[in-house]
């Protein structure tokens, strides 16, 4: 998303090029598919974490640059908003005790981050959405000094031609206008890659999407957005509205948005590359001087840089990634569903249970994306980001039933048995899927917790101003997230 780009401006001319580059670079990846030129012997697994910045107020602070300046790590990146950063964990393979000790470096690494932070007056927060935003918060001057996203802005409201209607119901409901994509800054996530051999990706292509739904009940932690209490993962429909190019005319002849469940299961990675080239067009239309076919014919790994960066600005929830790491070329999945935060625990137990069940899913005789449709899948998604913990599922032989439930009975020994194919120890298994139980046990997960506290802040401290409220609520989130203890054990007075 922050990648650096060296133009501002696009001619007719560009955009053919640019096609024609990006079609380029898809025979090719044609190619390498065919002659299995990709390193998969020994999968890695990478996350990526962003964050908000408040200051002492705890309302947004607009200081990524003197933030990122302060921390002095290249693992640190700017975002989208001047009030969000993020981390880059260094790939690592699933195995062992490995989660335990990213637990660690990871917690060091936030630790030292936040009191670097604070030494220009800011902190740094790991949650969906943050509570204190508001309109005035998301507007052209509050985004980061990077030309990419200068670009990105133009060149989405020149595709609409008009502005973007931010519309969400939930308990409440929300109905605002937008001239810039800085509403998108709002929504902070976590990010899971997995590396796969391009057999395997359809497999677990289609074993993320078919557990998506699940993700999002478990993990929830976005349930206000300007001062309104909305769905509990308010996140998935904001990032859709504020990233669609299609003006309603557009939406109405089916045409597909760039923030994308997808419409079927697939049997290759190259089907969502094709997708990709066939349906969108180009938003960022750059194009390199590299040409991949002599790259290619010279042993050498293409970089295919049109193709990535067009792949990276169609936002699939769950994502194909060609990239190229000392000279070899690599695919790898990359899970989008999850939101930030509550805390690194959270995350991690939250990574458990899914590489566990992805692991096993993906390897079963029977697929289970063979028992259910994909529009099924959808609804668990869109259900889950609605309703969050309490939401009720779709299962193959179950039918409907709530998402706990179907955890506890289900998917947990699932994901335990997968963890345990992943040679993970068995404590760590144990540790991390026990947060996830705990989880479905208390009905309690970061949306929850926020909601509940908030309405007791608000009952008991009458006649407290409902933003102020949301201020309170906030501080004892950051408070807790500190402590790294899992969000089920949470106090909610």
């Amino acid at each position: 998303m922050g990648e650096d780009v060296a133009r501002t401006e696009f001619t007719r001319a560009d955009r053919q090029k640019y096609r024609a580059k990006v079609r380029r670079c898809l025979d090719v990846l044609a190619r390498m598919l065919a002659e299995s030129k990709f390193d998969f012997e020994k999968p890695m697994t990478g996350l990526e974490i962003e964050f908000n910045l408040i200051d002492e107020h705890n309302d947004p602070a607009m200081k990524n640059a003197e933030v990122l300046s302060a921390i002095a790590d290249d693992d640190y990146q700017t975002e989208l908003g001047q009030f969000n950063i993020e981390v880059n964990v260094a790939p690592r393979p699933l195995t062992s005790a490995s989660a335990q000790e990213l637990e660690r470096e990871l917690r060091a690494s936030l630790n030292e981050a936040e009191k670097r932070s604070q030494g220009v007056g800011a902190h740094i927060v790991m949650i969906g959405i943050l509570p204190t935003l508001r309109p005035q918060d998301l507007t052209v001057e509050s985004l980061s000094a990077n030309a990419r996203y200068a670009l990105l802005n133009e060149q989405i409201f020149a595709a609409r031609g008009e502005d973007l209607h931010i519309s969400i119901d939930g308990p409440e409901r929300l109905s605002v206008y937008s001239d810039t994509i800085a509403p998108e800054a709002a929504c902070t996530s976590v990010q899971l890659h997995l590396q796969v051999s391009p057999a395997d990706y359809a497999a677990n292509w289609n074993a993320a999407q078919s557990i998506a739904g699940v993700q999002l009940a478990l993990g929830a932690n976005s349930p206000f957005l300007f001062g309104k209490e909305l769905w509990r993962e308010t996140r998935i429909a904001l990032f859709e509205q504020t990233t669609d190019t299609r003006p309603d005319e557009l939406k109405a002849q089916g045409v597909r948005p760039r923030v994308w469940f997808g419409e079927r299961w697939i049997t290759s990675i190259f089907d969502q590359f094709e997708e990709n080239v066939r349906y969108f067009p180009a938003l960022l239309p750059i194009c390199e001087d590299e040409d991949p076919v002599e790259v290619l014919d010279r042993g050498e790994a293409p970089s295919l840089s049109e193709l990535r960066m067009h792949n990276g600005t169609i936002y699939r929830w769950n994502r194909p990634i060609y990239d190229v790491y000392r000279g070899k070329p690599h695919l790898r999945v990359e899970n989008r569903v999850l939101p930030a935060g509550p805390t690194v625990v959270d995350i991690l137990a939250n990574a458990a249970f899914y590489y566990g069940l992805l692991r096993m899913l993906a390897e079963q005789d029977r697929p289970l994306w063979s028992r259910m449709s994909f529009a099924a899948a959808q609804d668990n998604f869109n259900e889950a980001a609605r309703q969050g913990i309490d939401a009720q599922l779709y299962w193959p032989g179950l039918g409907e039933v709530p998402a706990t439930e179907l955890v506890l009975r289900r998917l947990l020994p699932m994901a335990h048995e997968g963890l345990e194919r992943w040679g993970v120890d068995a404590a760590v298994r144990d540790r991390l899927l026990g947060v996830i139980e705990q989880r479905c046990i208390s009905h309690v997960n970061g949306a929850e917790w926020q909601v509940r506290t908030f309405h007791r802040i608000d009952d008991e401290q009458q006649p407290l101003d409902r933003r102020d409220a949301l201020r309170e609520m906030l501080r004892r989130y950051v408070e807790h997230m500190h402590s790294n203890e899992p969000v089920h054990s949470w106090p909610l007075a």
